[in-house]
């Protein structure tokens, strides 16, 4: 009787091995010299397909699509969420509009954008769904726009000149959905059927569709090209000669489903799908710009030298910054486990000595600016690695790993110690009171604010956005908070604001967790304002 029953435990036993044994080889393909190499053939195919339209601005869908091309080669950023297009769950996000995408693809003529998946499809779900609603939604705000305009006689000529007169016309005017062919007909007409209903939260949310109607002269459509793309270069069309304004989606990587053998003139490495997505698993600290610097080194350094030269250049950026006064914490990698006799001797945390960094080594070496005025509020937000605060009068500083420089006396100077909702969810929320009251105080002296966070795109922006909630009225002046008593407190009356704060801060990725501790913050406070009148 025993014997049964001790053949299912070796039978368990044998296919727990065959699970460990190819988790066992994927992590020894993975390695930091297999990401890098399959970036760098990765981007060279990129920039093939953007030498076709030289004149189009390339553009990274963040964070993954940074790695394929040097930091000076984009024109901007853009952030499309591959949930936003998962099946069953489409959705038009208010909180990522990529306005400054569209008006610059307007400006332009159109636009390139970058990004990639590990999960053996051709395209990310953010290209093949998430984008392509986008654009379906902004034309048909545009169209309607249109319509209510020449409806009410008040059509302007900027917006009716000889070129797009054609285009502006309804019946000329495509605002239906393009979707890739493999997106299935019944996924197809469930996102049809919910257009409409995205197209009036974008109207609600307070979006200047005006700029935007003027802009687009052609409505927005999508354009999909991967490595099993085949494009004719004696056929390649003109812009001029689209009757729409190109969104074209590249998707970096080739679409195998497992790692392939490469050789190089030194070297054999496995290519891996999608690497540049998911770079905290793989990184080790190394960014984009870091990456782009020392290329050839690292590419020349091989297998057996690779981990060891990133944390080196990565260590000496931590210096150099941390020499200027910036947090710069030590990047510990992960050691990598050995596998049978192979072991690498570069495996290890390693932590060097501090050496003198040229500055045009440092991630934020590029021409991107990273701070924004919102309007003419006197209210800044920025992360707390931007070089010069120019024209700024105080600071408040939302950074939890970062103390400013600065003489300022307490009433220009707010440090608080703000982590993002993953490692607190309360933590904004706590924090805002403060915040609040160093606001009102300055902005009653008429000094400019700025708002900062590590990176400024969350924290500071949601800081910004209860500020500008409670401080001002609708018309953008400050009035004490006085209007706030006034008016409910509701996500849509949130979202505008927060829209109108991403027309400035054009890098806004606010979280999902933060948003709802303004929100929970901003209904408290009216309650207990009202519990004193």
């Amino acid at each position: 009787m025993a014997a049964p029953a001790a053949e299912p435990a070796a039978e368990q036993s044998a296919t727990m091995s065959i699970y460990k044994a190819a988790r066992r080889i994927k992590r020894r393909a993975s390695t930091l010299y297999n990401a890098l190499r399959s970036v760098a053939e990765d981007a060279a195919f990129v920039a093939e397909v953007a030498a076709l339209w030289p004149a189009l601005p390339l553009v990274a869908n963040l964070r993954c699509g940074l790695w394929y091309a040097p930091p000076r080669d984009f024109n901007a950023t853009c952030y499309f969420k591959s949930t936003d297009g998962h099946a069953g769950n489409w959705s038009f996000s208010t909180a990522r509009l990529n306005l400054h995408l569209a008006l610059l693809a307007g400006d332009r003529g159109g636009c390139i954008i970058i990004d990639s998946t590990r999960r053996g499809k051709r395209f990310p779900d953010s290209m093949s769904k998430t984008i392509p609603i986008w654009c379906c939604v902004l034309n048909r705000a545009v169209e309607r726009y249109r319509l209510r305009a020449i409806q009410k006689g008040r059509e302007s000529s900027a917006m009716l000149n000889r070129d797009a007169e054609n285009n502006s016309c309804p019946s000329n005017w495509d605002s239906s959905v393009h979707l890739p062919v493999w997106v299935l007909d019944t996924e197809k007409n469930a996102v049809e059927g919910r257009i409409e209903e995205w197209t009036d939260q974008f109207e609600l949310c307070g979006a200047d569709i005006h700029s935007l109607a003027i802009k687009l002269q052609k409505p927005l459509r999508p354009l999909w090209i991967s490595q099993r793309t085949r494009i004719w270069l004696n056929e390649v069309p003109e812009l001029d000669s689209w009757d729409f304004t190109p969104i074209i989606l590249i998707s970096a990587s080739a679409s195998d489903a497992f790692s392939t053998q490469r050789m190089s003139s030194e070297f054999s490495w496995q290519y891996i799908p999608g690497a540049g997505d998911d770079e905290e698993s793989w990184a080790r600290g190394l960014t984009p710009t870091l990456f782009w610097k020392h290329k050839y080194d690292l590419l020349d350094a091989g297998p057996d030298h690779c981990n060891q030269l990133v944390a080196d250049i990565v260590e000496k950026d931590r210096v150099y910054r941390a020499q200027r006064g910036e947090h710069s914490p030590q990047i510990a990698a992960k050691p990598l486990k050995s596998h049978d006799d192979v072991k690498c001797n570069d495996d290890r945390t390693s932590y060097m000595w501090p050496v003198k960094l040229d500055p045009t080594d440092t991630q934020y070496s590029n021409n991107v600016p990273l701070l924004f005025w919102i309007g003419t509020l006197n209210l800044a937000v920025s992360s707390t690695l931007q070089d010069a605060f120019v024209g700024v009068d105080c600071i408040l500083n939302c950074d939890s790993t970062s103390r400013l420089p600065t003489n300022s006396s307490e009433n220009s100077y707010l440090e608080l110690s703000i982590v993002g909702s993953k490692d607190d969810r309360f933590s904004l929320m706590k924090n805002l009171s403060k915040a609040i009251d160093f606001a009102k105080r300055n902005l009653v002296a008429e000094r400019k604010i700025l708002v900062c966070c590590q990176n400024g795109e969350d924290i500071s922006i949601c800081v910004a956005l209860a500020i500008v909630t409670l401080l001002f009225d609708d018309n953008g002046c400050f009035d004490y908070g006085n209007s706030f008593m006034k008016r409910d407190i509701t996500k849509l009356e949130m979202r505008k604001r927060l829209v109108f704060i991403c027309k400035f801060a054009v890098n806004a990725r606010p979280s999902r967790g933060n948003l709802k501790q303004v929100y929970g913050f901003l209904c408290n406070e009216k309650e207990r304002l009202s519990r004193l009148t």
